[in-house]
């Protein structure tokens, strides 16, 4: 029985920290915050692309380091521009960090 109790907490300890950091987690966010300019597959909705949006599959974008994108994230990037800049629009530090993995895998 001690074993069976055991398990179960290793089990749920691990999932604790296992979820947030699934893929579906930061696709949620992104979709929420992000999609609506650089559209569900990372290369720019058309509204986004007016406005200047890069393709994530671009050199530009895949040669950026976490930080890098973080920044962008978080703060409009070197320009600063607000109307880029999501951590005063609900985008914690550490969900701008998922964002930044996310980020790079929409190739």
């Amino acid at each position: 029985m001690k074993k069976v109790i055991l398990a179960v907490l290793v089990i749920a300890i691990g999932l604790f920290f296992a979820l947030p950091n699934l893929s579906w987690a930061q696709e949620d966010v992104y979709k929420a915050k992000c999609a609506a300019c650089h559209g569900a597959d990372g290369k720019g909705s058309a509204a986004g692309l007016k406005m200047g949006a890069l393709a994530f599959s671009s050199p530009t974008v895949q040669k950026m380091s976490d930080a890098e994108l973080v920044d962008f994230i978080e703060n409009g990037g070197p320009q600063k521009k607000a109307m880029h800049a999501f951590a005063n629009k609900g985008v914690s530090a550490g969900d701008a960090a998922k964002l930044a993995t996310y980020v790079k895998a929409l190739k």
